[in-house]
């Protein structure tokens, strides 16, 4: 028969594991240092609540390591167009709706080809496509749209692709070309009549 409870047999069902006390002397071993060594950063208060990848003022390994392209600071959040995504969705897996059929993006949630309409879904080209489909997606990639259309079908883009533009570099201005030069010399002017002297009209006399 168990033994009848009181507040004399009162115990927790697990024994309670005491509490490491330091600083009590050096009989307690944990003395003098209280277990944390002769100085250094973790014998100091706080040296336990430093952040996570913190390696104690040295160049962490996310610092380290090469960057992606475009801005990666925390002030830079959100990042830029060049950080979009999109769901790919190949054409071979468009082959299970029905010939004649009008693939959405919501057709596609409910074919289990994608999980949610919230990304942007591009059509890529890899397989083949033998039934006539109007698809409608937010992209479609160049071979993509071509077989689609090759089989009799329709490719509708939601969103429209804007041609990257490239700035013109201000080049130096073209040297102006210079007039061909004429082998013709100016012709001699016609050199006037010297006049007369009394001595020849005599002599002609």
């Amino acid at each position: 028969m168990p033994e009848e409870l009181n507040l004399s047999n009162l115990k927790p069902a697990s024994p309670r594991k005491e509490r490491k006390r330091v600083g009590r002397g050096m009989g307690s071993g944990k003395g003098r240092y209280s277990g944390r060594g002769i100085k250094g950063q973790k014998s100091r208060s706080g040296s336990h609540k430093m952040r996570a990848g913190f390696e104690g003022g040295q160049m962490p390994i996310y610092m380290r390591l090469g960057k992606q392209r475009g801005p990666y600071s925390k002030d830079a959040m959100p990042m830029g167009p060049h950080r979009t995504q999109t769901v790919p969705v190949n054409i071979r897996d468009l082959d299970r709706f029905d010939d004649g059929a009008e693939v959405t993006p919501e057709a596609l949630v409910e074919a289990g080809l994608i999980k949610n309409t919230r990304v942007d879904v591009k059509i890529l080209a890899h397989g083949e496509l033998k039934k006539k489909l109007a698809v409608t997606a937010h992209f479609f990639s160049e071979a993509a749209r071509e077989k689609i259309e090759g089989a009799g079908g329709s490719a509708t883009a939601l969103k429209e692709v804007k041609p990257k533009r490239r700035r013109k570099k201000a080049g130096k201005p073209a040297p102006q070309a210079a007039a061909p030069e004429t082998d013709e010399t100016p012709e001699a002017e016609a050199s006037e009549p010297e006049p007369e002297t009394e001595e020849a009209s005599a002599a002609e006399e």
